[in-house]
């Protein structure tokens, strides 16, 4: 069962403006599907056998004499000797779009030689797990319980084998993550210690980044914490989401905050083997913020967005979960998961609300579990929005303009 997603516009759009698409993305969320489905008569050359990879890597001109277009290649980062041939390809004919299509689960040397061979020749999208919108509403999973979509995540064999167990699926997942990823990438002396890395930066999910504190806590030095952290983020597992600091002064923090990229695995690093055992939890909010800015990400990367996101805190604690900037306005929003909220969840959006001056949208978002959009009565400047339910309305509202009382 293949689920369509939200990205293939956007895929299809771009490969009419450029050479080559890499697209890129956490193992398992589906690029290779994705590219296969859009694309059923190209041939499908996969990097992820060395022997494949050595062979092309030794004899390029052969690989390409044999290749026709387009093509899908990948995990090509396996061989990085054929970005070299690749430009080369591309430039004995510039005016032909959408002829090679790579992925690509490893950032470290990927973008690397992208930006080396292959730029101003190829977009770069990245694929992340399933939305919210793709979920509810595709026929066959349309009925899924969302609670149980928030514990279970979004990873695409999960919904194509619903027989498939999560708490296996993710426990696989993580062993074939440090042995196969992290292997070839660090000097890892201890699994152990890795995985208890990552099960530390799970509990400071939604959090400010400290790598003083986590260190300490896994018993690492901050400098092996920045390298490990960094190939979290490369891999596309974790997200560290900037403050937003431009003329507002001095007295907001700089450090990021930490999420991960996918709430089931988030959910199976904090040990919950139940969509009840979540909810009743302490790490609700926080998985919750985490769910938000992932629905978020995926909508804005499918529409091809360039606004930018933020969250905002000052050193007194003032803090708002979300900023966004969209063409020069600013949108300030709160993740709650409140099911009938009232504007004691929004104190902190009234209360920075005038920091932002003339840039200020008109309309903020209170993003919940409300069952419909509305204004808060008590805080008319407020909408609750359904979390679960984005593509409904965020495209459309961050493109609003700010004089539109809807």
């Amino acid at each position: 069962m293949f689920i369509p997603r939200d990205l293939s516009s956007e895929i299809r759009s771009l490969a009419t403006q450029f050479p080559a698409l890499v697209l890129t993305g956490a193992r398992q969320t589906g690029k290779s599907s994705l590219l296969r489905e859009l694309l059923p008569e190209a041939p499908f050359i996969s990097f992820d056998l060395p022997s494949v990879a050595d062979a092309a890597s030794q004899s390029p001109d052969q690989f390409f004499a044999n290749a026709s277009e387009p093509i899908i290649l990948d995990e090509i980062q396996h061989a990085p000797q054929l970005f070299r041939y690749l430009k080369n390809r591309i430039d004995s004919d510039r005016h032909r779009m959408g002829r090679f299509y790579l992925t690509g689960s490893q950032k470290f040397g990927l973008m690397k030689e992208l930006s080396e061979s292959l730029a101003g020749r190829a977009a770069i999208l990245e694929l992340d797990t399933l939305s919210s919108h793709e979920i509810l509403d595709y026929p066959s999973t349309a009925d899924t319980d969302l609670h149980l979509f928030l514990w279970r995540g979004g990873f695409p064999e999960l919904y194509r084998n619903p027989q498939l167990r999560t708490q296996d699926f993710y426990a696989s997942y993580v062993a074939t993550y440090l042995e196969r990823d992290l292997r070839s990438q660090l000097r890892v002396g201890s699994l152990r210690d890795f995985e208890r890395f990552i099960r530390a930066c799970a509990a400071r999910n939604a959090q400010l980044l400290n790598f003083t504190e986590l260190s300490r806590d896994v018993g690492i030095s901050i400098s092996t914490a920045r390298e490990w952290l960094s190939v979290l983020e490369a891999s596309n597992q974790v997200v560290l989401l900037e403050p937003y600091f431009a003329n507002l002064g001095k007295r907001l923090i700089k450090s990021p905050k930490l999420y991960f990229r996918d709430t089931g695995l988030l959910s199976f690093l904090l040990g919950f083997d139940s969509p009840e055992a979540l909810v009743r939890s302490t790490y609700l909010g926080s998985v919750w913020e985490c769910f938000v800015l992932n629905q978020i990400l995926r909508q804005k990367s499918a529409s091809g967005s360039a606004g930018r996101i933020f969250f905002l805190r000052d050193v007194h604690g003032n803090e708002v979960d979300f900023l966004f900037d969209h063409n020069g306005r600013l949108r300030l929003a709160e993740a709650k998961w409140a099911e009938q909220p009232d504007a004691s969840s929004v104190r902190s959006i009234l209360k920075v609300h005038p920091w932002l001056g003339a840039r200020a949208a008109d309309e903020h978002w209170l993003i919940c579990r409300t069952p419909h959009s509305h204004r808060l009565p008590d805080a008319p400047r407020i909408r609750a929005v359904n979390g679960f339910r984005f593509w409904n309305w965020f495209g459309e509202a961050l493109t609003r303009k700010a004089t539109d009382k809807a």
